[in-house]
C-alpha cells in the first residue's frame, strides 16, 4: 500500500514514519500542497493526504480519479479546501481529521486572559521600558458573562476550562450538549450577545455562520464586548469589526485566524508585500491581538492529525469505514 502526503511539515515526519512502520505501509512524503503541479508525485499511490493549502477543486478530483487514486484525507477538521460535490460526483471519499480539543481550548482561555489583562499594551511597554500602570487596569474572569458560540468538542471543553474561574457562562448552539447544562446556560443568539462581556466563536464555516459577527450582531453587543474567535476567520466581517473598534465599542478582540489568511499564515513572508490590508491595519490597534493560526499547534494535536489522515485512508483502502470519514 502506498500513500501520498502533501504539505508535509518537519514536525509530522516522525508520526509519519511510525505510522508507516506500524501499518507496513510506504507514505511518500511532499513538502508541497497538491496542485495541478505536484499531482503527478502522487502516480502510484492507493491514496492522498493533504493540509489545508491544497485547494482540491474538481479539476484536481478529476485527475486524482485519473491516476486511479479514490481516496483523500485531509490532516485538517476543516474540509472547505475540498470540492465535496465534486468527491461525490467522482465517488472520491474523503475523510477529515479529528483531534483533542485541550490544546484550542486552552489557547482560547489564553486569549480570553491576555485580553482582559491587557497583555498586549503591557508587553509593548515593557519592550522599551515604560513600566506605567496608566490604562492598563484589568477586569476578572470571576466578574464576567462569557458566552460561547458552538458547543461542540471544543466549545465544550471551554466551558469546562471557564468553570473553574467562577465566571457566568452562556451557551449557544442549534444542538444542546447535554454534558455542559451543570456549567453553563443554553440562550438565544441574541440574549448572548446582549448578556456577554466576552464572546467566543466555536462554530464552523457554514452558509449560515459566515460573517455572523457584523453590524446587525455587533449592535445588539454590550460596549466594550471583548470578542475570540479560534475558529474561522470568515465568521466575522472584518470591515465592520474595523468600524466598531474605531468607535470603541469592541473593548478587545483576539484572532488566531484571519480571512484571507491563505499564503501568509504559516509562511515566512518577512521580506514580501503581504496583499491583505485589513490584517495589515486591523493588527495595529492597541487592543487587538492576533496571532498566526496557532490554537491548533502542539505536539499531541500534530501527532493525532497525522495519524488521522494516514489511518482513515489505510481503512478506505482495506475496505474499512474510517472513523472521521465525510461520506464522500
Amino acid at each position: 500500500m502506498k500513500i501520498t502526503a502533501f504539505e508535509t511539515r518537519d514536525d509530522e515526519k516522525r508520526a509519519f514514519k511510525k505510522l508507516a512502520d506500524s501499518l507496513n505501509i510506504e507514505i511518500v512524503l511532499i513538502n508541497k500542497p497538491l496542485s495541478q503541479h505536484t499531482i503527478e508525485l502522487a502516480a502510484g499511490s492507493q491514496g492522498v493526504t493533504v493540509l489545508g493549502h491544497s485547494k482540491v477543486d474538481e479539476g484536481i478530483l478529476s485527475k486524482l480519479k485519473e491516476l486511479d487514486i479514490h481516496y483523500l484525507s485531509t490532516r485538517t477538521i476543516g474540509y472547505n479546501h475540498i470540492d465535496l460535490e465534486a468527491a461525490k460526483k467522482l465517488n472520491i471519499r474523503i475523510s477529515n481529521a479529528c483531534y483533542e480539543p485541550h490544546g484550542v481550548a486552552d489557547y482560547t482561555v489564553m486569549l480570553i486572559l491576555m485580553s482582559l489583562r491587557k497583555y498586549k499594551q503591557a508587553l509593548f511597554r515593557a519592550n522599551v521600558n515604560d513600566y506605567s500602570l496608566k490604562g492598563l487596569q484589568g477586569r476578572e474572569m470571576r466578574d464576567m458573562t462569557v458566552g460561547i458560540i458552538g458547543t461542540g468538542k471544543i466549545g465544550a471543553k471551554v466551558i469546562d476550562n471557564l468553570s473553574g474561574f467562577g465566571c457566568r457562562i452562556l451557551a449557544y448552539d442549534t444542538y444542546r450538549n447535554g454534558n455542559i447544562l451543570q456549567k453553563a446556560e443554553y440562550v438565544s443568539l441574541d440574549e448572548l450577545y446582549q448578556q456577554s462581556d466576552i464572546i467566543s466563536l466555536h462554530v464552523p464555516l457554514l452558509d449560515s455562520t459566515y460573517q455572523m459577527i457584523s453590524q446587525d450582531s455587533i449592535a445588539k453587543m454590550k460596549n466594550g464586548v471583548i470578542l475570540v474567535n479560534c475558529a474561522r476567520g470568515e465568521l466575522m466581517n472584518i470591515a465592520d469589526l474595523i468600524y466598531a473598534i474605531e468607535h470603541e465599542k469592541i473593548g478587545a478582540l483576539a484572532l488566531d485566524v484571519f480571512e484571507k489568511e491563505e499564503g501568509i499564515y504559516h509562511f515566512d513572508r518577512r521580506t514580501d508585500i503581504i496583499k491583505n490590508r485589513d490584517m495589515a491595519y486591523i493588527r495595529q490597534f492597541p487592543n487587538v491581538i492576533m496571532t498566526q493560526h496557532i490554537a491548533f499547534y502542539t505536539d499531541r494535536a500534530v501527532e493525532e492529525m497525522v495519524v488521522c489522515g494516514v489511518q482513515s485512508l489505510h481503512s478506505f483502502i482495506k475496505g474499512e469505514k474510517a472513523s472521521t470519514e465525510l461520506l464522500y
